[in-house]
């Protein structure tokens, strides 16, 4: 029973992953998601069900279009394995916070709060891969995005919080924090250092993540940005002076706080 519920989370994930390649793609070209089936990116004929299997239809059909014979590009099936990846990874991160349970009793066993905790961490998780996918190809970070998640996050938390005074004051100065932080970037550098998203990106990262947690997540994502950063310089497939996709080492540290922030700061603490 747990391989099955193991197996029905990774499909779900992998069902997520294939929406957030349609939903990237048709952002990008300005058309409605709501409308119209999928179709090829580059001969535009429209998909038979069979085509649109998440994963296996890319491996069943060779990479390439059934039409145009042309390559289908990398993302779709990288991003529908993180997806699922990422997806069942927050399911046993949240079985383990539940006690330990078997994953076919966790539905049962754990309460409303844990629950929602869950379905918070997935469909934050779905904004950030959007945001990390879309910046690290077209090189932006979309308002219509950032904006939306911002009051999903801020409802989440909210529904969560203990004491929703309290809570509410933290999140808006976590976001304050790191919003103020790269807006002062921006207006300094004119505009050069950073883009007009970072700062709504900032507010999402704190409504996201709370106090003092947006604090690990700008430390992380300043940290792995300059690992890859610096790997890029050396390998010479960029140099100082080129634009880098900061939105996407942003999600990364956001995802890796959200995952695991309390145990970086307990892990902090203890060395202190």
């Amino acid at each position: 029973m747990n391989y099955f519920i193991f197996c029905v989370v990774f499909i779900f994930g992998l069902t997520i992953g294939s929406f957030i390649n349609c939903l990237i793609y048709r952002l990008y070209i300005g058309k409605s998601f709501l409308r119209g089936r999928s179709f090829c990116p580059k001969c535009k004929h429209g998909l038979a069900w069979h085509d649109n299997i998440p994963l296996l239809s890319f491996f069943m059909l060779n990479g390439r279009c059934r039409y145009c014979r042309r390559a289908i590009s990398m993302q779709y099936p990288a991003v529908e394995l993180i997806t699922a990846i990422l997806f069942t990874a927050i399911f046993v991160l949240e079985v383990e916070r539940c006690g330990g349970i078997a994953m076919d009793l966790m539905l049962f066993n754990c309460s409303f709060a844990q629950l929602l905790k869950l379905l918070r961490n997935w469909v934050f998780t779905f904004f950030l891969i959007i945001i990390f996918v879309y910046d690290l190809r077209y090189y932006l970070i979309l308002d219509k995005v950032t904006v939306p998640a911002m009051m999903v996050a801020l409802v989440f938390n909210l529904t969560l919080a203990d004491d929703m005074t309290v809570s509410i004051f933290w999140l808006l100065a976590a976001g304050s924090v790191a919003g103020g932080f790269f807006l002062i970037q921006f207006l300094v550098s004119k505009g050069k250092w950073i883009g007009g998203g970072d700062i709504y990106l900032g507010f999402l990262m704190g409504f996201m993540l709370g106090w003092p947690q947006i604090l690990i997540a700008l430390f992380v994502s300043y940290i792995v940005g300059s690992v890859v950063g610096i790997g890029l310089i050396l390998s010479k497939r960029k140099t100082i002076k080129s634009e880098v996709p900061f939105g996407t080492f942003l999600s990364v540290g956001t995802f890796v706080t959200l995952m695991r922030g309390d145990w970086i700061i307990e892990k902090y603490l203890n060395l202190l």
